[in-house]
């Protein structure tokens, strides 16, 4: 829901450290795969029960997120580039919650609830940009995307600040995850809905 109007405020800075990184001599493929690598650790971290080193991890992990997509535009986005970027985040988000459930083990039937409802949230996000490219459709939220876009009220600007809040409040993180899978059965809704109109019956 909001992560549009972040880009506009951070995508200068994420462009300047995106020219670094082109200087350095780093890919966007590999600034991907080492992101994906800060968030395996993470994922550990958390497991352990070392939330503040989760902390740092995930922060890590979402900087280079971030700079990836940067010294793609700067250079040659590729589709192999927006394949990578998306299925090692979705495998990153539900890491996370599993490592949760592992470090609290009473956390386990939320944790579980909140994963299932990561399946709607990708497979509708996914289907979607499947039938837009099937159709040649694009439209303005898709523009600087490797894929066909879809929003709705959970993106990744809320799935990362409801994961900095469970693991800031590790208490709190049985309610945080049944809201937020909730939330993301209403983006599910959404997204089936406004796909079944944009297809003929």
């Amino acid at each position: 829901m909001f992560d549009r109007a972040l880009r506009r405020r951070i995508d200068p800075s994420l462009e300047r450290l995106a020219r670094k990184a082109q200087a350095a001599g780093l890919t966007a493929d590999r600034v991907t795969w080492i992101g994906f690598g800060l968030g395996l650790l993470a994922i550990v971290a958390i497991a352990s029960g070392a939330e503040f080193w989760g902390l740092v991890l995930l922060g890590a992990n979402r900087l280079c997120d971030g700079i990836d997509g940067s010294l793609a535009r700067l250079t040659r986005p590729t589709d192999r580039g927006a394949y990578l970027d998306i299925v090692l985040d979705f495998i990153f988000y539900a890491g996370f919650v599993f490592a949760c459930a592992v470090a609290r083990p009473e956390h386990a039937v939320a944790a579980a609830f909140l994963i299932f409802s990561f399946v709607g949230t990708g497979t509708t996000f996914l289907a979607h940009a499947i039938m837009a490219a099937k159709r040649n459709q694009s439209d303005e939220v898709t523009a600087g995307k490797g894929i066909a876009y879809l929003g709705g009220f959970t993106e990744g600007t809320e799935t990362i600040a409801v994961f900095v809040l469970m693991l800031l409040f590790p208490g709190a993180f049985n309610w945080l995850a049944w809201l937020f899978g909730i939330l993301c059965w209403l983006t599910t809704a959404t997204r089936i809905a406004a796909t079944l109109r944009a297809l003929p019956a």
